[in-house]
């Protein structure tokens, strides 16, 4: 990638998470963006949602109704955080992210942080799990000014007891690459797997009140949706 096309996603990626928009439209403008600088790249995305999409990838995720998967895993500090731990604050938005290096979960990581008094008042919390290491883990905390905790599920272990994960393929590997993209470094494997992004709702009873699981990451469930099922 040249530096002036980087110079140009960085720039366009800061005006999409200074809109004064929803979520639902932040993300899309710049996937729109993304479409038309770089078709190439937005269509081999098509392809890899078709795959997935074809394939159910996520569909076997928890449910409304399930009991959500209990976790440990270390916040970006190192603390040890738990589910069950989390719970005994009120309901809880797990949120999956697929890590600091993408756009799309770094402007899904501003609208929760903005959305932090809305989520106070529904009596709930947010909290962010991504498949990097401990000073990605960081770099998503501080980018939400400390808004809600994020914690590190190093090699997706977490991700995959929720039927979340994928390979990204060749091609896409291939392309992200060319994009300056370094999986590993943000992972520590080089596996190139990635979690769909998915968000649940967890009540107070464990089980899971809302979910949004969708193999297009460019998609993300709505601030008010999550409230929502916050409040509920």
């Amino acid at each position: 990638m040249t530096t002036s096309l980087a110079d140009s996603i960085r720039a366009t990626f800061r005006e999409c998470c200074g809109m004064d928009a929803s979520l639902g439209e932040r993300l899309d403008a710049f996937a729109t963006y993304i479409r038309t600088i770089d078709m190439p790249f937005a269509e081999a995305v098509d392809r890899l949602i078709v795959r997935l999409r074809k394939a159910e990838v996520g569909a076997g995720a928890p449910q409304v109704g399930d009991v959500m998967p209990p976790f440990h895993l270390p916040d970006e500090s190192g603390r040890v955080v738990s589910l069950d731990g989390l719970l005994g604050g009120g309901p809880v938005a797990v949120v999956v992210h697929r890590g600091h290096w993408c756009p799309y979960c770094r402007i899904n990581t501003l609208s929760l942080a903005e959305a932090k008094p809305q989520v106070e008042a529904a009596g709930g919390q947010v909290v962010a799990i991504v498949p990097d290491r401990q000073q990605y883990a960081a770099a998503v905390h501080a980018e939400a000014n400390g808004a809600f905790p994020v914690l590190t599920d190093m090699d997706n272990g977490y991700a995959m007891s929720l039927n979340l994960v994928f390979w990204v393929g060749s091609e896409m590997q291939e392309l992200m690459s060319r994009a300056g993209i370094d999986l590993g470094e943000y992972q520590g494997n080089d596996s190139w797997i990635v979690p769909v992004p998915a968000t649940f709702v967890v009540g107070g009873d464990g089980r899971v009140r809302a979910r949004f699981v969708d193999p297009d990451y460019r998609k993300r469930m709505t601030i008010e949706s999550m409230v929502a099922a916050l409040r509920a």
